[in-house]
């Protein structure tokens, strides 16, 4: 298999894993860990859930509550890293991205509409923000919600396969796919 061939191949590979974990609730790679630097300049890590996966884009998104910490870090500096583990296949994907936040916009809207049906809506209607004392105050009112939309361009996917048969790595970039040592 050439190079291109194989780029294509591993980058179909990992795409459709993706968009799978968005629709599966028990693949590994629905709840990512999102690494950020702290206003201190330390790192800050957390995990988070893969909510939608636009292949063509090559775009990740994810809810959040946009007063939470990593919504101020990303605005101060938006490049991140986003660690997938996937213990089935014993696959692990870091992705560098560039974030954009989205908390106003039509698809906010559309997207709060489809959550504000569920039991995850509370978690946009505290009036207290993520990581705060709690104060038990009352919830705010369903037009004043939290949610925001991350949205991850994917820059690079750094590949790992961990197997007993030899472990094997690679890093996908634009389109160029270079193996490298695990």
């Amino acid at each position: 298999m050439n190079e291109l061939n194989e780029f294509h191949h591993l980058n179909q590979q990992l795409w459709a894993e993706l968009e799978r974990a968005v629709t599966d609730r028990t693949h590994g790679w629905r709840t990512p860990v999102l690494a950020t630097v702290a206003a201190d300049g330390l790192p800050d890590a957390r995990t988070v859930v893969l909510r939608e996966v636009d292949r063509t884009s090559q775009m990740l998104k994810v809810f959040t509550d946009q007063r939470s910490p990593k919504v101020a870090q990303l605005q101060a500096s938006p490049d991140a890293q986003l660690v997938f583990w996937c213990p089935e296949r014993q696959w692990q994907l870091r992705a560098r991205v560039t974030a954009q936040i989205d908390a106003n916009s039509d698809q906010t809207a559309a997207i709060w509409a489809r959550v504000r049906q569920t039991a995850a809506a509370g978690d946009y209607l505290t009036a207290d923000a993520p990581g705060s004392l709690l104060s038990n105050q009352g919830p705010l009112s369903a037009d004043q919600h939290a949610l925001c939309v991350l949205e991850f361009q994917v820059r690079s996917l750094d590949w790992l396969m961990l197997s007993r048969q030899g472990h094997r790595r690679a890093r996908l970039e634009q389109d160029t796919l270079v193996w490298l040592t695990p």
